[in-house]
């Protein structure tokens, strides 16, 4: 199935309370996907260095708040699945704030990856640099007001003299999660609209080893109460039936 059959596949699902927008539609006219490519998953920027697929993913987080009115936005990771009734005002939202996932002093400064994000972003809001042990904004069930992401585009603008998409895509390690954590904590502080939550509603793994059936029960038997959704990375190579029945079975 190509690019244009999965399309029309999905926006089948559009209806009267839900809106199909494809990230072709979102991404500016200078980055395209070339078919050369397709399975790299490169994409060509006419204005930058070629873009990662993982960082056009990234890119269109960021950018949906162009094309959408709602005040809040939930990102859910594409392998999740949801085990226990979710009710969105319950669960994220406590005296008129938006839930923000912050878990506080967790990441040492030997993770190479984070460190590298954080020294991006400090530059690109032009704030000091993260203190290790940092705090960790990435999980599996992200929420941001879009006010927040708005006010953002206007801060990358400021301190880059460059349309904010353009400036986002000259950096090949950046995190949206931690660029959007940063900015509520260093430069919207108590404005943001936000509480902190440090807990993970959503049980993961993310691995790249198969899990044996004996070990899938165990994963499973480690839902915590709080937790409402389980996610088990594609990258491991684990049927969804091989658990199907598993998750059926937590209470």
């Amino acid at each position: 199935m190509d690019l244009c059959q999965l399309i029309q596949v999905i926006q089948q699902l559009q209806g009267s309370m839900r809106e199909i927008i494809t990230k072709e539609s979102i991404l500016p006219w200078w980055i395209q996907r070339l078919p050369t490519f397709q399975k790299k998953n490169i994409w060509l920027s006419l204005k930058t260095l070629p873009l990662r697929g993982w960082l056009v993913q990234q890119l269109t987080k960021m950018a949906i708040s162009q094309y959408i009115e709602e005040d809040v936005l939930i990102f859910i990771d594409s392998d999740v699945v949801f085990v226990r009734p979710f009710d969105l005002y319950k669960n994220l939202v406590q005296d008129g704030k938006v839930r923000f996932f912050r878990e506080l002093n967790s990441i040492p400064q030997d993770l190479l990856r984070f460190s590298q994000w954080f020294k991006t972003i400090s530059q690109l809001l032009q704030v000091p640099m993260t203190d290790f042990p940092a705090h960790n904004y990435v999980c599996q069930i992200v929420t941001w007001k879009r006010d927040n992401v708005l006010k953002l585009y206007e801060t990358l603008e400021k301190h880059s003299n460059r349309h904010w998409i353009e400036t986002f895509c000259s950096h090949w390690d950046i995190s949206e999660y931690v660029l959007y954590g940063v900015f509520v904590d260093e430069v919207l502080g108590n404005e943001s609209g936000h509480y902190y939550d440090q807990a993970q509603i959503c049980h993961h793994y993310w691995r790249e080893e198969v899990l044996s059936t004996e070990e899938l029960k165990k994963f499973i038997l480690e839902i915590e109460s709080y937790q409402v959704a389980v996610m088990i990375s594609a990258k491991a190579g684990i049927p969804v039936q091989s658990y199907e029945k598993l998750l059926k079975q937590v209470n």
